[in-house]
Protein backbone atom coordinates (compact mmCIF):
# COMPACT_ATOMS: atom_id res chain seq x y z
CA UNK A 1 0.00 0.00 0.00
CA UNK A 2 2.85 2.39 0.83
CA UNK A 3 4.39 1.72 -2.58
CA UNK A 4 1.11 2.53 -4.38
CA UNK A 5 0.73 5.85 -2.50
CA UNK A 6 4.37 6.71 -3.18
CA UNK A 7 3.91 5.85 -6.88
CA UNK A 8 0.71 7.97 -7.17
CA UNK A 9 2.42 10.90 -5.39
CA UNK A 10 5.44 10.80 -7.73
CA UNK A 11 3.30 10.49 -10.89
CA UNK A 12 1.02 13.35 -9.75
CA UNK A 13 4.04 15.56 -9.00
CA UNK A 14 5.56 14.88 -12.41
CA UNK A 15 2.29 15.56 -14.24
CA UNK A 16 1.54 18.79 -12.35
CA UNK A 17 5.05 20.21 -12.64
CA UNK A 18 5.28 19.52 -16.36
CA UNK A 19 2.02 21.26 -17.21
CA UNK A 20 2.24 24.35 -19.35
CA UNK A 21 -0.06 27.30 -18.88
CA UNK A 22 -0.68 30.59 -20.62
CA UNK A 23 2.32 32.83 -21.06
CA UNK A 24 2.36 35.75 -18.64
CA UNK A 25 2.36 39.39 -19.68
CA UNK A 26 5.60 40.74 -21.16
CA UNK A 27 7.98 42.37 -18.72
CA UNK A 28 9.26 45.90 -18.77
CA UNK A 29 12.11 46.27 -21.25
CA UNK A 30 15.27 46.98 -19.36
CA UNK A 31 18.72 45.91 -18.62
CA UNK A 32 21.53 47.89 -17.15
CA UNK A 33 22.85 50.89 -19.00
CA UNK A 34 26.54 51.43 -18.44
CA UNK A 35 28.92 54.26 -19.08
CA UNK A 36 30.36 54.91 -22.49
CA UNK A 37 33.99 55.92 -22.81
CA UNK A 38 36.19 57.51 -25.47
CA UNK A 39 39.59 59.19 -25.60
CA UNK A 40 40.59 62.59 -26.94
CA UNK A 41 44.15 63.49 -27.82
CA UNK A 42 44.67 67.24 -27.37
CA UNK A 43 47.63 68.02 -29.60
CA UNK A 44 47.75 71.70 -28.62
CA UNK A 45 45.79 74.47 -26.92
CA UNK A 46 44.90 78.02 -27.98
CA UNK A 47 45.52 80.95 -25.64
CA UNK A 48 42.83 83.39 -24.46
CA UNK A 49 44.66 86.43 -23.02
CA UNK A 50 41.45 87.93 -21.61
CA UNK A 51 40.99 85.03 -19.20
CA UNK A 52 44.61 83.80 -19.12
CA UNK A 53 43.34 80.41 -20.20
CA UNK A 54 44.46 77.73 -22.63
CA UNK A 55 41.63 75.89 -24.36
CA UNK A 56 41.39 72.95 -26.72
CA UNK A 57 39.20 72.34 -29.72
CA UNK A 58 35.76 70.87 -29.08
CA UNK A 59 35.54 67.07 -29.21
CA UNK A 60 32.12 65.74 -30.22
CA UNK A 61 30.82 62.70 -28.40
CA UNK A 62 30.91 59.67 -30.72
CA UNK A 63 27.62 58.43 -29.23
CA UNK A 64 24.36 59.85 -27.90
CA UNK A 65 24.64 61.81 -24.66
CA UNK A 66 21.66 63.11 -22.66
CA UNK A 67 21.62 66.26 -20.58
CA UNK A 68 20.95 64.19 -17.45
CA UNK A 69 24.11 62.10 -17.99
CA UNK A 70 27.22 62.75 -15.93
CA UNK A 71 30.46 63.44 -17.77
CA UNK A 72 33.75 62.54 -16.09
CA UNK A 73 37.18 63.27 -17.55
CA UNK A 74 40.55 61.73 -16.73
CA UNK A 75 44.06 62.78 -17.81
CA UNK A 76 46.63 60.16 -18.77
CA UNK A 77 49.69 60.39 -16.51
CA UNK A 78 51.77 57.53 -17.91
CA UNK A 79 52.32 53.99 -16.73
CA UNK A 80 53.34 52.38 -13.46
CA UNK A 81 55.00 49.04 -12.83
CA UNK A 82 52.51 46.76 -11.06
CA UNK A 83 54.89 43.82 -10.69
CA UNK A 84 55.85 40.76 -12.69
CA UNK A 85 56.97 43.02 -15.54
CA UNK A 86 53.43 44.29 -16.08
CA UNK A 87 52.45 47.93 -16.36
CA UNK A 88 49.15 49.72 -15.78
CA UNK A 89 47.94 53.07 -17.09
CA UNK A 90 47.63 55.92 -14.57
CA UNK A 91 44.55 58.15 -14.98
CA UNK A 92 43.87 61.24 -12.84
CA UNK A 93 40.35 62.63 -12.61
CA UNK A 94 39.83 66.28 -13.60
CA UNK A 95 40.09 68.91 -12.34
CA UNK A 96 43.76 68.31 -11.59
CA UNK A 97 46.04 70.96 -10.09
CA UNK A 98 49.79 71.04 -10.75
CA UNK A 99 51.85 73.03 -8.23
CA UNK A 100 55.36 74.24 -9.02
CA UNK A 101 57.78 73.39 -6.26
CA UNK A 102 59.98 76.44 -6.85
CA UNK A 103 58.78 78.77 -4.07
CA UNK A 104 56.73 81.00 -6.40
CA UNK A 105 53.33 79.61 -5.44
CA UNK A 106 52.54 79.22 -9.16
CA UNK A 107 50.14 76.51 -10.18
CA UNK A 108 47.88 75.56 -13.05
CA UNK A 109 44.88 73.32 -13.37
CA UNK A 110 43.62 70.97 -16.06
CA UNK A 111 39.85 71.25 -16.34
CA UNK A 112 37.05 70.64 -18.81
CA UNK A 113 33.58 71.80 -19.72
CA UNK A 114 30.91 70.07 -21.75
CA UNK A 115 27.45 70.11 -23.22
CA UNK A 116 25.54 67.01 -24.26
CA UNK A 117 27.10 67.50 -27.71
CA UNK A 118 30.81 67.96 -27.03
CA UNK A 119 33.61 68.44 -24.51
CA UNK A 120 36.45 70.99 -24.31
CA UNK A 121 39.60 70.93 -22.17
CA UNK A 122 41.14 73.96 -20.49
CA UNK A 123 44.25 74.89 -18.55
CA UNK A 124 43.90 77.71 -16.02
CA UNK A 125 46.59 79.17 -13.80
CA UNK A 126 47.74 81.99 -11.55
CA UNK A 127 50.63 83.04 -13.82
CA UNK A 128 50.77 83.96 -17.53
CA UNK A 129 50.10 80.62 -19.20
CA UNK A 130 52.13 81.64 -22.24
CA UNK A 131 55.06 80.59 -19.99
CA UNK A 132 53.78 77.04 -19.35
CA UNK A 133 56.19 74.31 -20.37
CA UNK A 134 55.18 72.71 -23.68
CA UNK A 135 55.09 69.18 -22.25
CA UNK A 136 52.11 70.32 -20.13
CA UNK A 137 50.19 71.80 -23.06
CA UNK A 138 50.82 69.43 -25.97
CA UNK A 139 49.83 65.85 -26.73
CA UNK A 140 47.64 65.41 -23.67
CA UNK A 141 45.44 62.30 -23.66
CA UNK A 142 42.10 62.51 -21.91
CA UNK A 143 39.58 59.74 -21.31
CA UNK A 144 35.97 60.85 -21.14
CA UNK A 145 33.35 58.68 -19.45
CA UNK A 146 29.67 59.47 -19.91
CA UNK A 147 27.73 57.89 -17.09
CA UNK A 148 23.92 57.57 -16.96
CA UNK A 149 22.71 59.57 -13.97
CA UNK A 150 21.52 56.54 -11.98
CA UNK A 151 24.91 54.79 -12.22
CA UNK A 152 26.81 58.03 -11.51
CA UNK A 153 25.53 58.28 -7.93
CA UNK A 154 28.28 55.85 -6.94
CA UNK A 155 31.10 58.16 -8.27
CA UNK A 156 32.82 55.28 -10.10
CA UNK A 157 36.53 55.13 -10.86
CA UNK A 158 37.75 54.47 -14.42
CA UNK A 159 38.33 50.81 -13.48
CA UNK A 160 34.77 50.56 -12.10
CA UNK A 161 33.35 52.00 -15.31
CA UNK A 162 35.36 49.67 -17.57
CA UNK A 163 34.42 46.68 -15.40
CA UNK A 164 30.73 47.57 -15.54
CA UNK A 165 31.00 47.90 -19.33
CA UNK A 166 32.74 44.52 -19.46
CA UNK A 167 35.40 46.29 -21.49
CA UNK A 168 39.10 47.04 -21.41
CA UNK A 169 41.50 49.78 -22.50
CA UNK A 170 41.75 48.15 -25.92
CA UNK A 171 38.08 48.80 -26.78
CA UNK A 172 38.15 52.58 -26.16
CA UNK A 173 37.42 54.74 -29.19
CA UNK A 174 39.99 57.49 -29.79
CA UNK A 175 38.78 60.83 -31.18
CA UNK A 176 41.36 63.06 -32.88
Amino acid sequence: MKNIILFITIVTSVILTSCKGDQGPPGVPGGLVYAKVFEANVRSYSYDATYNQLFSDYYSFPFTVYESDVVLAYRYEGQDDIGNGEKADIWTQLPQSIFYNDGTGDFFQYNFNHTFIDVQFTIEGNFPLTNIHTNHATDQIFRIAVVPSEFARTNPSMDDILEAMESSDHNIEIVE
